[in-house]
């Protein structure tokens, strides 16, 4: 009995959200066939992308404060605004068949435990302190907070675009380090996707807005205005060290072997060279309860 009443409230507050306007379009979002998906796991530097590609294809230099109508991310608004704004759009979902074009960005899981772990400190998801060992066996296993567990695990997420789209036409696989090292390169080999003349001008002024100074200096002026943001901890930065390798001061030895030990395969054939050394000691005993860290927000 019990769970038929839960069904039927949960039934009922979707028709409510649906009704009301408040529903966002999320997985249910209208596509149309000129849309362009900025597409990633969390805490892989798509809001650097949303910057990057906005800035190149958008006269308005983007900010903290229009970011969400430039580039808008399908989890903001109801599909009824949504198809109204800009088709350049920011998705963290799994293979979506639908998507007709597609900038796929990937990032070491090294790094986005370490991104993700203080991503969850800042918006008060985790108390300072919380033990980085236990964050990364449930980041591991997707079971950290549930809108991240939806999407699988960095793996899982990670191989369901790139097994079901990698050389099919509209799709483009794009690591962050490499949109780091050489952005201007990266940003012209896009070019042709995004459908826009990429002069070496336009290109310049997109790295340019799109730096991580510019980026901090707008956070600073701006993290009120935008949602991910203006309920969230101001001593720590939503922009850290926009930086690769960062893993290697913040994980101990036996933290980064657990998660090569896993993922390593997938890591190797991304390009991203595993660490030596001996394999983490076996740890017995079962994870804690799931999901930990409840709140909805995403990066």
């Amino acid at each position: 009995m019990g769970s038929i009443v839960h069904r039927a409230r949960v039934y009922a507050k979707n028709v409510t959200e649906v009704v009301t306007g408040r529903k966002t379009a999320g997985r249910d979002l209208t596509v149309f066939p000129e849309d362009v998906f900025i597409v990633s796991y969390l805490r892989s530097g798509s809001t650097w992308a949303r910057f990057l590609f906005g800035n190149l294809v958008q006269d308005e230099p983007i900010t903290f404060a229009n970011v969400n109508r430039l580039v808008p991310l399908i989890y903001d608004y109801p599909d009824r605004i949504l198809r109204r704004l800009p088709r350049l759009i920011k998705s963290h979902e799994c293979f979506d068949p639908r998507y007709p074009r597609v900038i796929h960005i990937v990032r070491d899981p090294r790094d986005v435990a370490v991104s993700f772990y203080y991503y969850n400190i800042k918006v008060g998801e985790l108390p300072d302190g919380y033990p980085m060992d236990e964050f990364v066996d449930r980041f591991l296993a997707a079971r950290t907070v549930g809108y991240a567990d939806r999407l699988g695990s960095w793996e899982d997420h990670t191989l369901s675009w790139l097994r079901l789209r990698k050389g099919k036409p509209g799709y483009r696989f794009v690591r962050y380090e490499d949109l780091l090292s050489d952005t201007a390169t990266e940003l012209r080999r896009l070019a042709d996707l995004l459908r826009i003349d990429a002069q070496p001008e336009r290109v310049a002024r997109a790295v340019q807005l799109s730096s991580a100074t510019q980026m901090r200096s707008l956070e600073q002026q701006q993290w009120k205005q935008w949602g991910t943001t203006k309920n969230t901890r101001s001593d720590i930065g939503f922009v850290r060290e926009a930086k690769s390798g960062g893993w290697q001061g913040k994980l101990s030895s036996g933290l980064v072997h657990k998660i090569e030990a896993v993922w390593g395969d997938t890591m190797e054939e991304l390009g991203y060279q595993l660490s030596k050394g001996p394999p983490p000691a076996t740890t017995t005993g079962a994870l804690p309860p799931p999901s930990i860290l409840p709140g909805p927000r995403r990066k």
